[in-house]
């Protein structure tokens, strides 16, 4: 996995690319001091995981998370516990505490490196998505699918007749789907445009069930179904 570390203090930015570098499945990209050097760094490489710092001035990574679309997984740092529960808020595939040892590292790019590996078993062919749920593979009509709902370590593929719960995350999923046909409304969601029943507001009705519209989301998604 090609790895991107983020974070404003030299001597823990220098340990955390310092792990990756002795980790044989990662590949080190990057590493800069600030969430906007990151942002700007995401427009020209694509990487597979980034070991993101919340607390840094300008932007914080909390807010590089709201506003900057990231498809790629992320470890979060931080030296204060009660972020843990706002972290999972953002999909995101753990989070370490500082000060940081290479074997809670370890820890959590292992679990990385199976989110990464399983989405081998989420691809789309044609009309088709097939997804790993338990030890099988479930053929899905794409055309069936209302909605997709993230769940901490997994996503929930909702279909008009039953749902799916996959090891994977919502980011990965995305990226597999036919971007004409889905979108992304919240950090928790994404929604077949043709399911759509209606738009109240900020909220979203897909066959019975309401979601809100993200506040970072809504310009994209109003673009996108072109209101008359």
């Amino acid at each position: 996995m090609r790895c991107l570390v983020v974070d404003d203090d030299k001597v823990q930015r220098e340990l955390i690319a310092g792990f990756v570098k002795e980790t044989d499945s990662l590949t080190l990209s990057g590493a800069c001091d600030s969430a906007v050097k990151a942002a700007n760094i995401l427009n020209e490489t694509t990487v597979d995981l980034i070991l993101l710092d919340i607390a840094m001035p300008v932007m914080s990574g909390m807010e590089f998370l709201r506003h900057v679309d990231v498809t790629a997984q992320i470890i979060l740092i931080t030296a204060k516990e009660h972020h843990a529960l706002e972290a999972f808020d953002y999909d995101v595939t753990d989070y370490l505490l500082k000060p940081v040892s290479y074997s809670r590292f370890l820890k959590a790019v292992n679990k990385a490196k199976n989110q990464f590996n399983h989405r081998n078993y989420a691809n789309s062919v044609g009309n088709e998505i097939f997804v790993k749920v338990n030890s099988v593979l479930e053929k899905i009509a794409l055309t069936d699918i209302l909605l997709i709902e993230a769940a901490v370590d997994y996503v929930f593929i909702r279909t008009s007749r039953t749902r799916y719960m996959v090891n994977t995350s919502l980011n990965s999923i995305l990226n597999k789907l036919p971007k004409k046909d889905f979108i992304r409304v919240h950090r928790s969601y994404i929604v077949r445009i043709d399911k759509i029943v209606s738009i109240d507001g900020n909220t979203i009705v897909v066959s019975d069930q309401f979601i809100k519209i993200g506040r970072s989301y809504r310009k994209e998604f109003m673009q996108r179904i072109s209101p008359i």
